[in-house]
């Protein structure tokens, strides 16, 4: 879970950057910008997902 959590949050990272790039340099500045948050709401998706995860197993450890 750790470090493939890692490796998945960087990849699309890398690949958020690369197309933020080919679309600045195509003049195409408002979808680079698109791309970019689409990236992050899709991280924060992943982020949040494991942040319940660690809640349910919080509740299951104290009994809650």
């Amino acid at each position: 879970m750790g470090v493939e959590l890692i490796f998945k949050i960087a990849a699309i990272g890398i690949v958020v950057s690369v197309l933020n790039q080919v679309l600045v340099r195509a003049g195409r500045e408002e979808q680079a910008m698109l791309t970019t948050l689409a990236g992050l709401i899709v991280v924060l998706l992943i982020i949040v997902k494991e942040i319940s995860f660690l809640f349910d197993t919080i509740k299951s450890i104290f009994n809650l």
